[in-house]
Formats: structure tokens, sequence, C-alpha cells
């Protein structure tokens, strides 16, 4: 009996005892009280399977795995177990492949090499005779396939996706599906088995069938052409969805298949975009899904909601664009705040192509404003500034101002930003104007930017019969405000007392009001303003910047205030040893000017002038030629003398265009330089500044010259009949020609320059002035800023092409201080002209255009690009290069 116990406990102790089950490893975890109390029970764990993957124990490898991929949901490191999954998957029970598959899926992935080694068993799955081994093969491809895996198993893909068993049919469909998205170029092996989807009986089968079709047509434009024949069996599907009576097998809260309902909009919005015929066919059952949808479900807006995108998309009819508005705007009165944000976004994305159909649910909008959401109110906020026009701009401007007074800091800046563009560009006066932007001042505090302060100040200089009134209403804003939270509205205030300090006591008769009753004054004494400018100045809470405006201030009052000026000279003085430097150096100069330069000081001191509007809009060059021909308009030529300044600017912009900081003096050599040329003015840079592609000839030197001068590299020798037209070209401008004396003769020759001019040009070469626009290119499209470019050339091969440029943006707010860089080697030259402004309105509400004109060289045009802008605050800067195929232009 000894013996035998003694034998049955040597065989009992060389079984191995079973590892933990995968419940009891979680009750573990579970019931671990803290981090590190979990973190030694997954580690012990760990080991524990570390070491019987280590002696290649068959019987519990699938219980481990399980394990690890549990573990590996908990975010600890699992990747030691990749190659058990391996192993599983070669297994022959199903029990251990599931596992393995599923633990393929969590830990592998295309980056590994490891993953290439699952393709044999993948292959050998896939012509398995049993449903479910297949189903996990064609699962496991559709979650971790790359190219390379896509390319040698997409055979065996298209094969199931024609089997008759409709479990593998689906999940083969849902697998070429993802092959696609890794080698577009499959299209073609899938596309005669995805059509007979169309026809499937099996809700199952037809989902994923349009998915597979979906994703074809968003890919490649073939494939969409081959499908738009499709679309009356894809609207007798949703037809049949709509119409069919109550079915167990696919109803969801009392709707017919919702989620087929959606994927078939899908895909009739991707085939009858910008396609009238296809969208005729697809608008009589979008109204009817539109009208015939249960609204009081969830399940019923997730269809309505994908019929207004799909409305929207569609070259539809204006009926039915309202209707889907309208639809959008039930959605504003439901009490779920999902759905309110879904119509907000939408209406915010189709208010530009149906406007006057979103204006009738304005009101709606506008109280989306007192939401107590915080993402409802922001969108609720860009929506209304997109609904602001001429006719609503003192209704819609009242409230969002009341928005602004109560609503949260981060959008207190954004929005006292977009009302004053908002009022500037739709004011119905220059009062209104004014007063809005005080109140915006006062209400948004210090969380006013800056060009909100410039703005205002820019408005008040210009509106010359309104200073009185100005300096009267700021003045009174000064008394009842909490300064130090209004520092913007200080500034304001302070510039326009030390420029009409001496109208504060005029009183302001408003012409456009019939009353008999006359206005008091404010008998404002001037040691009160000298107190309140004291006051400012000497308060610590009070940043550098107003102070600097309120200390010019106060050096104007002393010229408007003549009996004060000993006093101020003595505030003056107290900052002439301040620790900022700023403030330091125009206390002493302005202390200078009270002891040396005190005769000046009147003149020095008078009025500004009427201040120009500057980062808001770029004025144009005009000519205006009369009928006799030789007449210049003067107008023009003041704003040409006016662009000089910003036209140095973008000169130097562009010798800056890759961060060079040192530009030496132009010389004689200019072998290894690239001179650009300015109003006359020539500077030298260094070769590398221009070398943009190191691999190109730039031996040759490049003159970029602005349209508005002329240097002695473009100097122009005019002879024949080309004589006629460059004069034509450079009547009006400031460019001076060296002529040769033939060409001096005709010139000095009146009939030229009069009735004779325009005749002889008549006869020129037809060929000479002829242009043709060529194709169009966008050359930059990020971050919603998109850059297009038309070429334009003429038929003349030596006449330079010209690119026009037009930028747009799609974002919900506006882009400024956008500037356009542009830089080409040196074998190519390039003028660049003033662009239309600097600020591009939101939405693709208007556009910034500039003209590039480039005379080629060769048959390739690569241009260094350079873009920079501001967004929301943010200032984003765009680099790259393009090139241009210059042979097609020819």
């Amino acid at each position: 009996m000894d013996l035998q116990n003694t034998i049955l406990a040597k065989l009992t102790s060389s079984i191995p005892s079973p590892p933990m089950r995968l419940r009891d490893l979680i009750r573990q975890i579970r019931a671990a009280r803290t981090a590190a109390d979990e973190r030694s029970v997954i580690n012990k764990e760990c080991a524990y399977i570390r070491s019987t993957f280590r002696e290649e124990d068959n019987v519990w490898r699938c219980r481990n795995v399980a394990k690890l991929l549990y573990i590996h949901m908990l975010g600890y490191p699992a990747h030691f177990g990749q190659m058990e999954c391996l192993k599983l998957i070669a297994s022959p029970k199903f029990t251990d492949k599931r596992i393995g598959y599923l633990g393929a899926m969590l830990l592998l992935d295309e980056r590994q090499d490891i993953h290439l080694l699952i393709t044999n068993s993948l292959k050998n799955d896939l012509n398995s005779q049993t449903q479910f081994v297949v189903g996990l093969a064609l699962c496991a491809l559709g979650s971790i396939c790359s190219p390379e895996m896509s390319r040698d198993l997409a055979g065996e893909v298209e094969r199931l996706m024609k089997s008759p068993n409709t479990f593998i049919r689906k999940k083969a469909a849902l697998c070429a599906a993802r092959i696609i998205r890794k080698v577009p170029e499959f299209q073609e092996v899938f596309l005669p088995a995805s059509r007979s989807f169309i026809t499937e009986k099996n809700h199952a089968v037809l989902i994923t069938g349009i998915t597979l079709i979906t994703e074809m047509c968003e890919r490649c434009q073939d494939t969409l052409a081959y499908f738009k024949k499709m679309v009356p069996n894809l609207v007798k599907i949703l037809k049949n969805l709509i119409m069919s009576g109550y079915s167990p097998e696919h109803d969801v809260c009392g709707v017919s298949d919702p989620f087929l309902q959606v994927k078939i909009l899908r895909l009739l919005r991707i085939l009858g975009h910008n396609d009238e015929d296809a969208s005729e066919q697809m608008n009589d059952i979008l109204a009817q899904v539109a009208t015939n949808t249960e609204s009081t479900k969830n399940v019923g807006n997730a269809i309505l909601y994908e019929t207004v995108i799909s409305i929207m998309e569609i070259k539809s009819e204006s009926s039915l664009r309202v209707l889907a508005v309208n639809i959008l705007g039930r959605f504003l009165l439901n009490t779920d705040k999902n759905i309110r944000y879904v119509a907000l976004t939408t209406l915010l994305k189709t208010v530009q192509a149906d406007y006057n159909a979103v204006q009738r649910h304005r009101s709606t909008i506008v109280d989306c404003l007192k939401d107590p959401d915080v993402s409802i109110r922001k969108k609720a906020m860009e929506l209304c500034f997109a609904l602001i026009n001429s006719s609503n701009i003192k209704s819609m401007s009242k409230e969002l101002i009341l928005f602004l007074e109560k609503s949260d800091y981060e959008f207190k800046s954004i929005c006292s930003s977009n009302l004053c563009i908002c009022a500037e560009k739709y004011a119905p006066n220059t009062k209104w104007h004014i007063d809005t932007m005080i109140r915006v001042l006062t209400t948004a505090g210090n969380y006013v930017r800056d060009d909100v302060v410039g703005n205002s100040i820019q408005l008040i200089s210009e509106a010359s019969a309104l200073h009185a009134y100005a300096v009267q209403q700021l003045w009174a804003q000064l008394l009842i405000n909490d300064l130090e939270n209004k520092k913007p509205l200080v500034q304001v205030a302070m510039w326009t007392l030390g420029e009409f300090a001496d109208l504060l006591n005029i009183p302001y008769v408003d012409e456009t009001i019939s009353t008999n009753e006359v206005e008091q004054p404010l008998n404002v004494s001037e040691d009160q303003v000298i107190d309140v400018c004291e006051e400012v100045l000497t308060s610590n809470l009070m940043n550098i910047v107003t102070k600097e405006y309120t200390i010019e201030a106060l050096m104007k009052l002393s010229v408007r205030f003549p009996d004060h000026a000993a006093r101020i000279k003595k505030l003056l003085d107290l900052f002439s040893c301040h620790m900022n430097i700023e403030l330091q150096q125009r206390a002493v100069e302005f202390c200078t000017l009270f002891t040396k330069h005190s005769n000046l000081r009147p003149s020095l001191l008078e009025k500004m002038p009427p201040l120009p509007k500057l980062n808001r809009k770029t004025d144009k060059e005009s000519i205006s030629v009369l009928s006799n021909g030789d007449l210049l308009n003067e107008q023009s030529e003041q704003q040409f003398n006016n662009n000089k300044t910003s036209t140095n600017k973008s000169s130097s912009a562009l010798l800056d265009l890759l961060g060079e900081d040192t530009i030496g003096d132009i010389n004689n050599d200019s072998s290894s330089t690239a001179a650009i040329t300015t109003n006359g003015e020539s500077v030298k840079a260094s070769s590398n500044i221009l070398d943009l592609l190191g691999e190109l000839d730039l031996s040759a030197t490049t003159t970029v010259t602005n349209n508005n001068t002329t240097t002695p590299s473009n100097t122009l020798i005019m002879n024949d009949k080309n004589t006629l037209n460059n004069q034509l070209n450079d009547l009006f401008g400031s460019n001076k020609l060296k002529l040769n004396n033939s060409t001096t003769n005709q010139i000095n020759n009146k009939s030229i320059l009069n009735d004779d001019l325009f005749s002889d040009i008549r006869t020129l070469d037809q060929s000479v002035v002829t242009k043709s626009v060529l194709s169009t290119i966008t050359a930059v499209e990020k971050n919603g800023l998109k850059i297009v470019f038309n070429f334009e050339k003429n038929q003349d091969q030596t006449a330079p092409i010209t690119i026009h440029l037009e930028a747009t943006n799609q974002n919900s707010s506006n882009i400024s201080d956008f500037l356009f860089q542009a830089a080409v080697p040196k074998t190519f030259q390039l003028t660049l002209l003033p662009p239309s402004g600097n600020l591009i309105p939101s939405n693709n509400t208007g556009s910034v255009k500039q003209t590039l004109k480039v005379n080629p060289s060769n048959n390739l045009l690569r241009m260094k690009l350079k873009i920079s802008y501001n967004l929301n605050g943010n200032e984003f800067l765009i680099e790259d290069t393009k090139s241009f195929p210059v042979d097609t232009w020819k």
C-alpha cells in the first residue's frame, strides 16, 4: 500500500497544475486596492506566462494568450505573446484559432515584420471548408493587412465575394474595402463582383456591398461614373425600405433597417455630387425620406441628418433645400444637446448655399447663444456672424453684445473682433459704428484684440464730423468704468483725448434727428482731463502700452491746454528715469521739446490727418484713360506714390524668403547674385537666398521687379511693331525706357501720342495680343486655406506667362495678415504684383487675388512658396515647392 501511494504521488507531481483561469485573474485585478497591487498581480502573472511560453506548453497556450490579451487591454506590455498567437493560428482546433486571430488583430500591425508570417496561415484558412474558419481569416485580414499581404491574398478575397454563403460574402466585401484602402489599383479586381451586391436580398450582404462600393467611388472617378448607372436601383431599394411594413428582423424603434438607409443615402450623396442627371433621379426619394421619417426617435433623426447632408451635396431643387434647412431648424428645438450641435454645425456649412432659408431660423439660432452647453454656444456664435447682413446688423449686433457681456472668457476675444469686422462691413452710418465699437470695448474689457484698438482709432480719425461726439462718449466711459479692466478702452480714449480734448465742451447736434431740445455742454474742466490722465499714468495696474498712449496724449494736451503745460512737464519729468526704456525715452524726448524746442511744439503736435485703413484693405492702382488717350487720372498717381512703401516691404519679404539675415550692397559682379529691384533701388542677396533648388543651374542672374518699377536688367529697347505695344504698356506707369533714336523721334511726334496711337495699335499682329487661359492648379490647400493658380499666356512665345492667384478661406473665421511670397531659380524671371488685400473672409465669402508674371527659360518651372497668415489669433506658416511643366504652356 505504501508503495502504491508513493508511485501515485510521483505521477501526480509530474503533471503540471493548470494555470489560473481568465475569470480568476480578472477577480484578482479588480480586488487590488492600489495601482501598485494591480501591477504586482499583473507582473506575477506575466512572469508565469513567459515561463510557460518558454516551456512550449501547448496544453494551456490558449488560456495564457487569452489572459495576455486582457492584460494588453489594461495597457500593460504584451508584445512577447506575438509568436504564440501565430502558433495558435496554425492549430487545427477552432478555439485555438479564434484566440490566435484575436491576438493577432490586437498585438500585430503592418509596421511589424512578424505579421508577414501569418500570410500562409491566412491563405490556408481562406480555403477552409468551415465557414467560421474562413470568417476568422477574413476578419483578421481586414484588420491587419498590409499592401504586400493584400497583393498576395486579393485573389482569394475576390473568389470568396462570389461565394453562395452569405456569411462569407459579407465578410469578404468588408475585407475588400480594407484592401482597396491599402492598394487602390485593386478596384478593377473587385469591380465585377461588387456590382452583384446591388441586387442582393440579404440586408447584411447588401449593407457590406454598399460599403465597398462607397469606398471604391470615393477613390476613383472611373468607378464613380460606372456606378452612376446604378442610381435607379439604389433609389428602388431605399423606397422599398420606406414603404415596407413591419419586419421584426430589420426593425429598429419602428424604422426598417436604419443602418442600411444611412449607407444608401451616403452612396447617393457621392453619386449625385455635381451631376444633374443623377441628382434629378434621387430628388423624389430624398423628399419622401425627409417627409415620412419619424423624428421623435433618435434613429429617425440619424436618417434625417444623412438626408439633409445628401440634399445639400447634390444638385437638388431649391424647394428640397428649403425642406432640408427646415429639418435642421426642427433639430434646433430638440432637447438633445447632441442633435442641436449637429444642426448648428450643418447649418454653418450650408449657410452660404441657402442663405435666405437659414435666415428664417435666425431667432432660434440666437436663442442657442443662451444654451448652458459651451459647444452649442460656440457654434451658435459662429453661425450668427455668418447670418449678419446690412438689414439685420443692428438687431444681431445687439444680441451678440449681450452674449459678449455674459460669455466665457475664451469667447470674448473672438466675438469682439468679429463684431468689429461685421460693424465695419455693414454699419448703416458712422455714428452707429462708433457707438458699437465703444460698446464692444466696454463689454469685452481686456480681452479685446489689438486690431480692434487700431481700427477704432482709425474710425474716429476719419469721421471728421463726429470728433466731438466720439471724444464726449469716450470721456463718459472713462468716468463710469473700472479702467484697470478696460485697458483697450483707455487706449482709444487717450488717443482721442490727445487729439480732440478741446471739443469736450462743444455740444454735438445730430442733424438726422429733428428736436427742439438743445443738448447741454459737458462743462469738463481742463484740470479734470489732466487728472484722469495722471491717474492712468501713475496706476500700477496699467500696462506699458496704455501708459504709452497716455504719455503721448499728455504731450498733445500741452498744446490743447497751454495753461497746463507746466503741470504736464512735471508729470513727464517723473518718467524720465522710468525702468521701462520705451516710457523713459518718450518722456526724455518730450521734455526736450519743452526746454529746447518749445517754439516748435505747437506745430509738431497739431491734429493728425485722417488715418488710412491699414491691415484691412490694400489699395489697387487704378488707371483711367480719357477719350483722347493722353491724360492720366490724378488719383492713380497719388495711389502709386502711396504704394511705394508697401512695395519696398514686399520686396524685402521676398528677400527674406529663406530666412537670410544679411543683405549686402549691390556690386558689378552679378554672376553669383540675384538682384531684386524695387522703385529704382537695388539690393544684393547672397546667391543661396534664391538658390531654392540646389540641383538646378542658377548661374544666370534673376531680376525680380515690381510692377511699378524698371531696372537696367529689364530695360526695353523698342523698335518696329513692338514699339507701340510697349509704349501702351508703359504709358501710364513709372517706368523709364531707354529708347533708340528712331523710337525717340516717334514719341516726340504728337500724332503718335494722340489719335494715331490707338489706330496704330489696332494694326499690330493679332497673335501678339491674343491671350489664352490655361489649366487651373490648386497650389496650396491646408488648414482651410486654398490657393489656386490660373495660368494665362500670350501666343507670343517670348511674352511672359501670367499667373492669377486666388486665395479663399473655408474656415468659419477670417484669415488676417495674409502674405504670399514666391521665389524662382535664377534661370527664370519673376514679377510679383501687389495683392488685393491681406484679409480673406470666412466661409468662402471672398478672396484675395494677386498676379505673378514669369519669363520661363526652360521647360520646368520650380517655384518656392512661403505663405504666412493669422487665424483665430494663431500664426501659421506654409512652405512648399511646386513644379510646373512649361512645355505644356507653349
